[in-house]
């Protein structure tokens, strides 16, 4: 309130002392030019020009309002182009996001074909064609964006190869991947989906010669890429197996496989337990166990104890030995546990055979262990026992088994 007295005071302060000004001297203004001449007092030419500003800025804002209401009427106009544009662009992502792929792609390809940066738009509209079954005008789309953005070559290569392998055409996913790898060959993007697409095709060579540069670039964090490795050179070793020369499958396939390995990784347990499970395959018995026994000694590891099991040496005897002296240090393991009642099995051990069943099954129940005792059981006279224990057994298997349920009898 204080504030309105403070301006109606300046105000009426500002009008007295103008009038005053007025009546000590009017002033006097002559404008003369060729013919034209203008006389008035100093007054009242500054109201004349205040009034002219008025009119002129009058005029101005009619205009703008004029041109305004026209650019919302008018349907063609730049601004309910750009509204309609953000419509599209709204709508596309949104059905995109949504599944809902006609859609998506009509309004992203709109959007697209109106924007200055359209790639995003391009990218969306091709995915959404794609899972339409579109697959013509998916690479269409694309082909148009690479039209548009020649700069952003490596992105959308990168998406029509991911395109590619959802339409299962891994093969074209593999040549667009490969020949990026050629122009980008750092780029941690073409190798990370380089990797899966190896990965996905089960070729494991191709993906152990791509594992330098994984490591080179960083692409996958440590812990992945030493995990990636270990199961590449075990798939590795799968295949070798089951290569064939001359006709039969061989052991030497599998052997210069497993030179291949680096020593620290001819060491590592997991990799041991896959060369040892393919000699044992391929009936190259004795040769498993020498590896198993010699990676046992050297660092002891359940799951080749557990091997160390199923495979039969040149001597029994001293292979139970050479178990029951790991045993000293590992008591509690039921997979060695296990082996031990095994090889007393192969020795025609009986009684022994059986304590080592049930001391792996004291420390856990184990489906294995459960059907070597039960068999054992059987052929002792104990039915009651290994029938038990052949069901327990398959519950632990599957337990999912057990819970299903059963067909109801058909009454005659």
């Amino acid at each position: 309130m204080k504030r309105l007295y403070v301006i109606v005071f300046l105000a009426i302060a500002a009008a007295a002392a103008l009038g005053l000004a007025i009546a000590e001297h009017s002033g006097y203004v002559l404008i003369a030019y060729k013919s034209f001449r203008f006389e008035s007092s100093l007054w009242a030419t500054l109201a004349l020009v205040a009034v002219l500003w008025l009119v002129f800025w009058g005029i101005k804002a009619l205009i703008e309002l004029v041109t305004t209401s026209g650019g919302v009427v008018n349907p063609w106009s730049r601004r309910n182009r750009s509204r309609r544009i953000q419509v599209a662009i709204e709508h596309g992502q949104l059905d995109l996001a949504e599944g809902r792929w006609a859609s998506a792609q009509r309004h992203l390809h709109r959007a697209a074909e109106a924007e200055r940066q359209p790639l995003l738009y391009y990218l969306g509209a091709a995915r959404a064609a794609n899972e339409q079954g579109h697959y013509e005008e998916s690479d269409s789309l694309l082909e148009r964006a690479l039209e548009r953005q020649p700069q952003a070559e490596l992105a959308i290569a990168l998406n029509h190869a991911q395109l590619q392998t959802d339409r299962g055409d891994t093969e074209g996913a593999l040549t667009t991947l490969q020949a990026m790898h050629e122009r980008h060959p750092h780029n941690a993007q073409t190798l990370r989906q380089l990797q899966r697409l190896h990965q996905q095709r089960g070729d494991w060579s191709a993906l152990i010669r791509l594992l330098p540069e994984l490591r080179k670039d960083k692409v996958l964090p440590p812990a992945e890429l030493v995990e990636l490795e270990r199961r590449a050179w075990g798939e590795n070793l799968s295949l070798a197996a089951h290569q064939e020369e001359g006709g039969t499958v061989g052991l030497q396939s599998l052997n210069r496989a497993w030179q291949q390995l680096s020593a620290a990784q001819r060491q590592e347990p997991q990799l041991v337990l896959a060369y040892a499970e393919q000699l044992r395959q391929l009936g190259a018995q004795v040769e498993a166990e020498e590896v198993l026994r010699t990676a046992l000694k050297r660092n002891y590891d359940s799951h080749l104890a557990r091997l160390y099991g199923l495979v039969r040496g040149s001597d029994p005897a001293r292979q139970l030995q050479h178990a029951e002296g790991w045993l000293k240090d590992h008591p509690a393991d039921p997979g060695l546990l296990l082996t031990l009642g095994r090889l007393c099995l192969q020795s025609s051990l009986w009684g022994k055979a059986r304590d080592y069943l049930e001391s792996s099954l004291r420390v856990q129940r184990n489906p294995e262990a459960c059907a070597e005792l039960a068999r054992l059981l059987a052929q002792m006279g104990d039915t009651g026992r290994s029938n038990q224990l052949f069901q327990e057994g398959l519950g632990l298997l599957d337990e999912r088994l057990l819970a299903a349920p059963l067909p109801v009898p058909i009454r005659a």
